[in-house]
């Protein structure tokens, strides 16, 4: 069982120095234990995730900088700097930042689960039925493409 280490993980940073490029977006983990998994995203103007599903988790966005569409349980919305997205497992939901600016947020999920290993495997992998693969096996299971329309 991991216990979360005390400590401060810094603005642009990583834990432990780690930073992940999943599909052109540059990750953080921001802390990692059992019960959560942080991590924050960047994303530029037209980078996305399409729309999956967490069986096992739960997860929120707190949008930093920016604004992310998002498509929650088959609804389009907008979240904006300062709000709170929450996701309870097996909602389908998938982000997009359409605008014209980079967006940053803090996402995390509980309890951890697979997800921090399913990152570290899709690090630098840019074939996408890959991606679609190795998330299936780390419990994230993407839907089909006209899910995100």
């Amino acid at each position: 069982m991991s216990e979360l280490e005390k400590g401060i993980t810094r603005n642009g940073e990583g834990f432990a120095g780690t930073t992940w490029n999943i599909l052109g977006q540059v990750y953080f983990p921001k802390a990692t234990c059992d019960s959560t998994f942080a991590f924050e995203t960047n994303s530029d103007p037209g980078q996305f995730v399409p729309v999956h599903i967490h069986p096992t988790q739960d997860e929120f966005i707190l949008v930093q900088e920016g604004e992310l569409d998002l498509k929650l349980d088959g609804v389009w919305t907008k979240a904006k700097a300062g709000d709170l997205v929450r996701m309870p497992k097996g909602i389908p939901h998938g982000y997009f930042n359409k605008s014209d600016k980079p967006a940053r947020a803090l996402f995390w999920v509980s309890p951890a689960g697979k997800l921090e290993d399913l990152f570290v495997a899709l690090h630098d992998l840019t074939d996408v039925a890959e991606v679609v693969r190795v998330s299936a096996l780390h419990d994230v299971d993407f839907l089909p493409p006209d899910a995100n329309a």
